[in-house]
């Protein structure tokens, strides 16, 4: 009895030093994907200015990155929010739990992965399947057997005739971007499913069918850019052979300069995004730690603002820097989760 009443005061005191901690910090410390990174830093800038708190500090660390850092644990030096352009993996919210860490999702709203180039150009009409065959490092074998070589196409003519005769040179993120993990999950899985004998694989060894159809070639057609969006679009205006892959609020920001390519006969457009007839569309999160609601000052006066109609409504702000509203249910849904403050468990539930 007494090492249990020992063990529960080491854990009371525990929490009350973290809490004392993060009491040490005036400012909401936020992290996570690029793609996420200029609606949150609006909202930051928006939330500092009708508040008395501190503005936020927002980095862009990817996605990947910034659930690394927020899952560390709980105290002052971990960050309160994370921003992801996919959804939690199991793995990472295991770990965030094995560190203590309670998890409030938000989703926030949509984006499209776009495949740009530079204004001036050609624009290109591409289906799922011409960007898996362009960009997996193994392909079909052209000889029309059931097996896989190297990919040996050099150019998006070679891909499909119909495509104009330039070398396939396309600018994207790293693996750490959740820009690289919804691109291969929703466009190049969805070009290499279209082939049966592939998709078969799914039921056999799905490990193995998702190392064929997510794996990017590594000869140069694809070029890793990091995380700097903008330094992408610097690119494709110097090089306009070139493609380059980001969400669609910097295609939108950057419509004097680039313009995306037609996707199965839909333009990467608002309209098409929020129907969902765009194919490459994905949710777009925040992440909250639940352990500094109470604690770091302005927290849930944050949330409040980030999930306000003048927000994340259909005529919010954050849809004139290009981010696609959630439905007025689906708004009002995730409000009230975000107000009770439900942590997440089970990732079955719906995005």
């Amino acid at each position: 009895m007494t090492k249990r009443i020992l063990a529960a005061s080491l854990a009371t005191l525990t929490i009350a030093a973290s809490q004392a901690a993060m009491a040490a910090r005036d400012h909401i410390s936020i992290v996570g994907s690029s793609t996420v990174y200029p609606f949150t830093t609006t909202v930051a800038e928006r939330f500092s200015r009708s508040t008395q708190f501190k503005t936020p500090v927002v980095e862009s660390t990817g996605t990947g990155g910034g659930m690394k850092l927020f899952c560390q644990g709980v105290g002052e030096t971990t960050a309160d929010v994370t921003g992801a352009s996919r959804r939690i993996k199991e793995s990472e919210l295991k770990t965030c739990n094995d560190n203590g860490v309670d998890v409030v999702e938000v989703q926030v709203g949509y984006d499209g992965i776009v495949l740009a180039n530079a204004k001036g150009a050609d624009p290109l009409q591409l289906t799922r399947k011409d960007i898996f065959l362009a960009l997996a490092r193994e392909v079909p074998n052209p000889d029309g057997s059931k097996t896989l070589v190297a990919n040996p196409y050099k150019t998006w003519k070679d891909v499909n005739p119909a495509l104009p005769a330039i070398k396939i040179e396309v600018l994207g993120p790293p693996p750490t971007s959740g820009t690289r993990d919804a691109f291969a999950e929703l466009a190049m899985e969805g070009g290499c499913k279209k082939f049966d004998w592939i998709a078969a694989k799914k039921k056999q060894d799905k490990n193995a069918y998702k190392a064929i159809c997510h794996t990017v070639r590594e000869d140069g057609a694809y070029v890793e850019a990091g995380e700097n969006d903008n330094l992408i679009v610097n690119k494709l205006v110097a090089n306009p052979d070139a493609l380059g892959i980001f969400g669609f609020s910097f295609l939108d920001q950057n419509a004097d300069k680039v313009q995306g390519s037609v996707i199965e006969n839909h333009k990467p457009t608002f309209e098409s995004i929020a129907e969902q007839s765009y194919p490459v569309s994905r949710p777009l999160f925040i992440y909250v730690k639940k352990a500094h609601i109470d604690v770091i000052p302005g927290m849930k006066q944050f949330l409040a603002e980030f999930t306000n109609e003048r927000a994340w409504g259909e005529d919010g702000y954050l849809a004139d820097k290009g981010m696609i509203p959630l439905s007025t249910a689906r708004r009002q849904e995730v409000a009230t989760n975000v107000r009770k403050m439900n942590a997440l468990t089970n990732l079955a539930i719906k995005e």
